[in-house]
């Protein structure tokens, strides 16, 4: 890469289990108007625009063009929109900026899953000739592969506890996450995974501006420079797979650089307690990182926002200088089907 960008800003809201007095827009516009003022840019500044979101959320087709209320409808704007989580949009705009046809971009996503069903919304991903006719749910799959990493010895259910425990012990200093403190590890939701072992269901967004070069440096004091973006996906049929390693993370991370040198800080953006165990062996983590001091997925899980939010919190923590070097992941799909892993890093202090 001949053009460094890097995060300048991040911002989210406050997730909530329900926003019903809320459209999709009024709960974006205070996230799109705190980013922009933490760099002092206005829309017309704003070289390019990326959301990500899914219409299947909302119920109605090509509903995230409403959000752009939230945008302004003038000066005109450089806009694209991506059916998937908002890293993904990321990804285009990281891509866009690349090309050097824009110097700074916004990118946003957002999701409200409190007015229907996630579980079955969710089954809408899967194959639809051999898998969606059977109906299963997210948390059904993702007990699949939780029943399979113990099945191979790389886990237990006391340390799958351990995990919810300790994300949601990390989340009292965050004040956007929507699960904070001791949370009980309940009941079993589907064997072998309990409620404590699942992400809340809830609403929420979050923004982030990318800039490229000296730009980046007059809008941010510590820049959090991308020094690589990658992402990959596993096959389609849940049978095809070993859902005990990811494959797809794996290359994803070694394309973008992440194995060259020791990272201090991992977002993971993993949903249910038993995909931080197939992360962290796939991104070869060990002790010594720091994973999702944020409180991951566990605490707060807006679908479509969830995987921005990892890379804006791992970029936040190098703007305030608690890393130098992080490691941001996203996912999307049942049992991390598709992976993003993103590289930051802050200047040398």
């Amino acid at each position: 890469m001949t053009r460094q960008i890097a995060v300048v800003a991040f911002a989210q809201s406050g997730h909530r289990r329900t926003t019903d007095e809320l459209s999709e827009v009024e709960m974006l516009m205070p996230v799109l108007h705190e980013v922009l003022a933490r760099t002092g840019l206005k829309t017309a500044d704003i070289g390019f625009t990326c959301s990500g979101s899914s219409d299947y959320l909302a119920g109605r087709a090509f509903s995230f063009t409403m959000t752009l209320d939230g945008v302004g409808a003038w000066p005109p704007i450089s806009e694209s929109h991506v059916e998937m989580d908002g890293a993904f949009a990321l990804y285009e705009a990281w891509s866009k900026l690349l090309t050097g046809d824009a110097d700074t971009a916004l990118v946003y996503a957002y999701g409200k899953s409190s007015p229907g069903s996630l579980r079955d919304v969710l089954t809408r991903q899967l194959d639809p000739y051999y898998l969606a006719p059977l109906w299963p749910d997210s948390v059904a799959l993702a007990a699949l592969q939780a029943q399979a990493l113990l099945d191979a010895g790389d886990t237990d259910e006391h340390a799958l506890a351990a995990i919810g425990a300790r994300s949601r012990a990390a989340a009292t200093g965050n004040p956007h996450a929507q699960l904070r403190g001791p949370v009980p590890r309940g009941d079993h939701l589907v064997r072998p995974l309990r409620t404590g072992d699942c992400p809340p269901i809830g609403d929420g967004a979050a923004a982030v501006i990318l800039a490229a070069g000296d730009r980046a440096r007059q809008l941010c004091v510590r820049p959090a420079w991308i020094r690589g973006l990658d992402h990959r996906i596993e096959p389609h049929s849940l049978g095809a797979r070993d859902l005990t390693d990811s494959p797809s993370t794996r290359l994803a991370a070694e394309r973008a650089g992440a194995f060259e040198r020791p990272v201090d800080t991992a977002e993971l953006h993993a949903p249910f307690s038993s995909q931080e165990v197939v992360l962290r062996k796939a991104l070869r983590l060990g002790e010594e990182v720091v994973v999702n001091p944020s409180g991951g997925a566990l605490a707060a899980n807006p679908v479509m926002a969830a995987g921005l939010i990892r890379i804006g919190e791992a970029a936040a923590r190098i703007h305030r200088g608690a890393s130098d070097r992080a490691l941001a992941h996203a996912t999307s799909g049942p049992c991390l089907q598709q992976n993003l892993v993103a590289v930051l890093e802050g200047d040398p202090r």
